[in-house]
């Protein structure tokens, strides 16, 4: 799909959601990044859940896409990050 038959119009205000185990840092390591490719990042965009028995950490970072291959590249290196289990 080209950024032409992309659903989205950017720039547009983006959610992701990053899920891993739970530990000290992991959304510190999800802002990190995320704010390779949105430097502006602010700290209000975070929010973090706990699943119910505390074992994973589901975060997620709403900013202002700017392009689909912004999303693309955050997206690939959440992905190829060993501590993210799962990004949507």
């Amino acid at each position: 799909m080209t950024e032409q038959e992309s659903l989205l119009e950017f720039p547009c205000r983006f959610s992701l959601k990053a899920m891993g185990l739970a530990g000290d840092d992991f959304d510190a390591l999800v802002v990190e990044i995320v704010r390779r490719h949105v430097p502006d990042l602010h700290e209000g965009s975070v929010k973090s859940r706990p699943s119910s028995a505390g074992k994973y950490l589901s975060i997620t970072v709403t900013f202002e896409a700017e392009s689909r291959a912004q999303l693309d590249a955050i997206y690939q290196d959440l992905t190829d990050h060993e501590r993210v289990l799962m990004s949507l």
